[in-house]
């Protein structure tokens, strides 16, 4: 900022002495460089000085009030007041006060020194409107940025707590009936918890380490159910060398365990492909729906759907496209996700 008001000074500065050098009035006079300077220098900080009073000041009194007509009277009386000054020191400056210099003791000469201060003055306080705004979006931009962290992780730190509320329980179910498959449980469960714990902390995973933590909950799943339900995952292309954000692909399955499947229900089925391309994603879940529990309100209700969408918005914007189609018998999900 205070590069661009002495840039703006020294411009103005040449500008006016090359204006005063090669006027009509300074040919026939030939004045010395030292008098074209003096001369320069001295209407250069009679405009400074105007525009500053005005520029810390008054303006700020006005942003304070909102009082056009105060500042337009306080700024006047200002202006007019360094005018009388300077007009009387300039007469000193160069004839003594003989009047021999006429242009300088005409009424001209008084009306154009008031007219370039306000003009002057207006433009120095553009500056600051100019760079305070820049400011403000500076900081609008970094509190947006800010709320959009803290949200996002806020929608995360709920995520956590809700799979591992529903693994605790998968485990506590088998190990009540003292399944051997408690210890694979255990392992996988302690796989998925590093990646909640340590992973997740960061902006982007690579999609590899999603799909991982994926297929370890497809796992508990399947161990839970005890193999007798149908859950197929298939990945189709190539996922490596592409990022995500963590944990926002997993709602959709778990969203698809809790509604669509039943221990009791034979029929209860879960089948997931997630389509790999050079820079997107498609995700398709589907589920058979099993009575009550798989209701469209139950379909797409719960904590897990409702933040996911949530991130989708806060984190990809317009990048993705999310497509639900409930039939009678089928509940299924479609993502499609822009990774660049």
């Amino acid at each position: 900022m205070k590069i661009l008001h002495i840039l703006f000074w020294c411009v103005y500065f040449s500008f006016f002495f090359y204006q005063i050098s090669s006027s009509p009035r300074s040919r026939e006079a030939d004045p010395e460089f030292l008098e074209l300077f003096t001369n320069a220098l001295s209407h250069t900080v009679f405009l400074m000085i105007v525009a500053y009073i005005n520029y810390f000041i008054i303006l700020p009194r006005y942003l304070i009030h909102k009082n056009g007509l105060q500042y337009t009277v306080e700024f006047v009386i200002v202006a007019c007041l360094v005018v009388f000054v300077y007009i009387h020191a300039k007469r000193w400056m160069v004839d003594g006060y003989s009047g021999q210099a006429a242009f300088y003791y005409s009424t001209r000469y008084p009306i154009i020194s008031f007219v370039t201060s306000v003009l002057v003055s207006a433009f120095v306080a553009f500056l600051r409107f100019f760079t305070e705004w820049g400011e403000l979006e500076e900081q609008r931009e970094q509190l947006k940025s800010e709320k959009l962290s803290a949200e996002l992780k806020f929608l995360k730190n709920q995520i956590n707590p809700h799979f591992l509320f529903n693994t605790l329980n998968n485990l506590y179910s088998l190990a009540y009936s003292h399944s051997p498959q408690t210890t694979e449980i255990i392992s996988r469960l302690s796989q998925m918890m590093r990646y909640m714990v340590y992973d997740s902390n960061h902006d982007l995973v690579p999609l590899e380490k999603e799909i991982e933590y994926i297929k370890n909950y497809i796992t508990l799943e399947k161990l839970r159910l005890n193999n007798d339900i149908p859950i197929d995952f298939e990945v189709q292309g190539d996922p490596g060398n592409k990022k995500i954000v963590p944990l926002l692909l997993i709602p959709f399955m778990e969203n698809a365990f809790k509604h669509g499947v039943s221990n009791n229900n034979p029929n209860s089925w879960v089948k997931a492909i997630l389509h790999c391309s050079t820079n997107e994603i498609i995700l398709e879940v589907s589920n058979s729906k099993t009575g009550k529990n798989g209701s469209a309100a139950s379909s797409t209700s719960g904590v897990g759907l409702e933040n996911v969408k949530k991130r989708l918005d806060l984190r990809y914007d317009d990048k993705y496209s999310l497509q639900v189609s409930d039939l009678e018998s089928r509940y299924t999900a479609t993502l499609d996700l822009q990774l660049a």
